[in-house]
């Protein structure tokens, strides 16, 4: 899951700044002790500029990659402090249920109350784990699975509840006006790509969440989902920056939410794999954020005689 590079770059550009260096300074050498003005003279002072300039490219290609490796260090480094929170938080609230469970006598209900407190912190902990197994699988492979009709519509509603169960929002949280459409797709790519959208929208919508879900065909045959949220809303410099892996706006100390940065790298690498896109949009009216996925016309099969699913 972690970005492997080739060193053969890195080295090959070093052993070749290595080389011009020693040439210009052999020419600079020359330089010194030739009668001024010969063919020889001007031809070795225009090579020495020409190595000269080459140095300072590589020079430049250098600071780059230095820049990009330090930045990606620093994410990394988030996404350790994330994951290391992450897994020990469940852990230890399991290791508690549990000693408590073993040590003393309890009544049925608070067992109950244990035992859902305990499934909660399993799924947390399978939530966390899937998200880093998915990011790790799309950087060796496609996703596995065979392509089938998926009905876009009951798909939305069903993968809508269930985030919605998970982060306990009330049944009115959620919105949907879905046209009836059908997408020819691998159904783990899709529930992938609209799970971390909507997990996304609940987590960090306002105090109560409102998220909004809708999906249509565009003039151009494409269909166009948007899931809308209540929430802060995402500054304009960092849109792009979202969707690259580990990346979460400010330090993991400063957080409250949960969350490793991979969510919307996973979703960002799937629709580009489909040709499709995703942006980030402001939200038309009040704070949010508008997340639209737009996926290619080829995958899309219209659905006859079925209406619109709202709610």
């Amino acid at each position: 899951m972690f970005e492997r590079r080739s060193l053969g770059w890195p080295i090959t550009l070093g052993v070749v700044m290595i080389v011009l260096v020693v040439a210009l300074t052999v020419g600079w050498v020359l330089l010194t002790v030739l009668e001024r003005g010969g063919v020889f003279y001007w031809t070795l002072l225009a090579v020495g500029t020409t190595f000269l300039l080459l140095v300072l490219v590589g020079v430049i290609m250098y600071l780059a990659l230095s820049v990009k490796a330090i930045n990606l260090n620093r994410r990394q480094a988030n996404f350790m402090d994330s994951v290391t929170h992450e897994l020990k938080s469940p852990i230890a609230s399991l290791k508690l249920y549990l000693q408590t469970l073993n040590r003393r006598a309890l009544s049925r209900e608070e067992q109950e109350n244990f035992f859902r407190f305990m499934l909660e912190d399993v799924e947390r902990l399978d939530h966390l784990i899937n998200h880093i197994l998915d990011a790790a699988r799309l950087e060796r492979k496609p996703t596995a699975g065979e392509e089938e009709d998926i009905e876009l519509a009951a798909f939305l509603r069903q993968c809508a509840d269930e985030v919605r169960l998970r982060h306990r929002a009330q049944e009115n949280s959620v919105e949907l006006d879905v046209e009836p459409t059908t997408v020819h797709t691998r159904r783990v790519d899709i529930d992938m790509i609209f799970r971390n959208v909507i997990d996304n929208a609940f987590k960090y919508g306002g105090s109560e969440p409102k998220v909004e879900i809708t999906s249509g065909l565009s003039d151009d045959g494409m269909i166009v989902t948007e899931i809308i949220d209540n929430g802060p809303g995402i500054p304009f410099r960092f849109r792009q920056k979202i969707f690259r892996r580990f990346v979460r706006l400010g330090s993991e100390l400063e957080r409250e939410k949960p969350g490793t940065g991979l969510g919307l790298y996973i979703v960002n690498t799937l629709v580009r794999r489909m040709r499709g896109k995703v942006r980030v949009l402001d939200r038309p009216s009040g704070s949010g954020t508008v997340f639209e996925i737009s996926l290619p016309s080829e995958l899309v099969r219209p659905v006859e005689n079925v209406g619109n699913v709202s709610k």
